[in-house]
């Protein structure tokens, strides 16, 4: 149970190389995936979970073994949160930038296409502000969490 099969230094070597790999993976996947989990989306990514469990401890099978790879990737994660909140460059690549979808009731189609974002999506945030036509729109944007933000123009 205690016993490691394999060096430390590989078991660390191990995480780091899983989560930079699954970090670009799911980074290049837009990020509407982010915040808009369907049903399908949320089996794949357990999936994809349970499917990198082996090359993240290979054969080992020990308590520590287990504990060392999940500390390492808790590691990883805190480096990059620090990483992202002192470095303004390190946050964009962490974290990715706003898009604005919409601009004074102008859509970006190849934006759109680009962020995966279909205009059924697009009307219904809108629709969730009050908004029935694209004409009073300011602007939509899809914020990094996969949300869309929608400013109304003020009519006089």
């Amino acid at each position: 149970m205690f016993d490691l099969s394999m060096s430390i230094w590989e078991l660390i070597a191990r995480a780091v190389v899983v989560y930079v790999f699954l970090f670009v993976c799911l980074r290049l996947g837009g990020k509407k995936h982010v915040g808009d989990l369907s049903p399908f989306d949320l089996v794949v990514l357990l999936i994809l979970s349970e499917t990198v469990n082996g090359a993240l401890i290979g054969e080992e099978k020990s308590l520590v073994g287990g504990l060392i790879s999940a500390a390492t990737l808790l590691t990883i994660v805190h480096a990059m949160n620090y990483a992202a909140w002192r470095n303004k460059k390190a946050e964009r690549l962490f974290e990715g930038t706003p898009k604005i979808l919409v601009r004074h009731g102008h859509v970006n189609r190849d934006l759109m296409a680009q962020e995966r974002v279909t205009h059924s999506e697009l009307f219904e945030a809108l629709r969730r502000e009050g908004v029935t036509s694209l004409t009073k729109v300011r602007f939509a944007v899809l914020e990094n969490d996969g949300s869309i933000t929608v400013g109304v123009r003020v009519e006089r």
